[in-house]
């Protein structure tokens, strides 16, 4: 079965041609552009170059992946903040147009739920779920072999989720599970630890005056690598909201696999074991005992994954359906 994935971001769109048997996947060819600003000659451009992978041949199913909000029923995308001009886009009726099979959108988190689930941490599981834990905080749900959207679509926005009433930022929410837990959020702690490190005569060597305002969390983690202690205190704090974040969605939906993208898969030494304990305490403990935490199995690639996997879905409901 050859599939075609479309991974559009604010940044890059990529398309990718795979060969999906029993199971298996191998991702044969892939292209990639910067992001165009009018969309559709962004939409005309992942067209084109599907084709040419392609090469005269037909796919059987295309999917893509694309940040929210989107309407997945009706594969409409709903103008995204990292897509300005994207306003209803109706994406998955071009591409029947355009190539005559059956294709699916997700937003990006589901999609990588979906890619994990089927050839990553997640395979072999019926309840699993995926958090991104990059840029931002995001989750993907899969109950009982199903992805769940949930009444409008925002099933899985766990980063919205207040754990602290003081704390950064994420998600527009202070001291949310995003703000803790992300990118820009360990940036928003490293700055405030750092603060109060100077005050005491010790400055992080992660914390540069004239650089301040491009910290990122490399920056920290890269630090903590060097055994910097305040480095480490922004981990420590990181991995304890994780866990409390984390026994929130065990006790609530008992899953066998929770699936940690992106900065977890970097920087898991540091912050696994403030989770764990945090887990034990707060965990019920047959819940604890059913559940397994993973850092995400697939890599930079996921992203080309993701857009397949959202093909795959699509040759499932063409069969559910006939």
């Amino acid at each position: 079965m050859r599939l075609i994935g479309f991974d559009i971001g604010g940044t890059k769109c990529a398309v990718s041609l795979a060969q999906e048997e029993n199971g298996e996947l191998q991702i044969l060819k892939r292209d990639a552009f910067l992001t165009l600003p009018n969309w559709r000659s962004c939409v005309e451009k992942l067209f084109l170059m599907a084709e040419s992978l392609l090469d005269g041949s037909s796919p059987d199913a295309c999917g893509f992946s694309c940040g929210g909000p989107l309407d997945a029923d009706r594969g409409i995308v709903l103008s995204p903040p990292n897509l300005p001009g994207w306003d209803r886009v109706p994406l998955v009726e071009l591409a029947r147009e355009r190539f005559h099979v059956p294709c699916t959108l997700e937003n990006d988190a589901n999609a990588c739920a979906l890619a994990e689930w089927r050839w990553g941490a997640g395979r072999g599981s019926h309840d699993m779920v995926f958090l991104t834990f990059g840029t931002g905080l995001g989750a993907g749900i899969i109950m009982n072999d199903q992805l769940i959207r949930g009444a409008n679509g925002n099933a899985g926005e766990v980063g919205h989720v207040r754990l602290a009433s003081f704390g950064p930022s994420g998600y527009g929410k202070a001291g949310s599970f995003e703000g803790f837990c992300s990118g820009g959020g360990i940036a928003q702690l490293g700055e405030t630890l750092a603060m109060e490190a100077i005050q005491s005569g010790k400055r992080p060597s992660y914390w540069h005056e004239e650089s301040a305002a491009r910290l990122t969390a490399k920056d920290i983690a890269d630090a903590a690598r060097d055994g910097d202690r305040t480095a480490l205190r922004v981990f420590q704090i990181c991995g304890e909201k994780l866990g409390y974040g984390l026994s929130a969605i065990v006790d609530i939906l008992n899953p066998e696999v929770i699936v940690l993208g992106s900065i977890f898969v970097r920087c898991e030494q540091w912050l696994r074991p403030y989770m764990e304990r945090v887990m034990k305490n707060e965990c019920l403990d047959g819940s604890l005992q059913a559940v397994t935490v993973a850092a995400a199995s697939l890599g930079e690639r996921i992203g080309d994954y993701a857009a397949l996997s959202c093909a795959m879905q699509a040759v499932n409901k063409s069969a559910a359906v006939h």
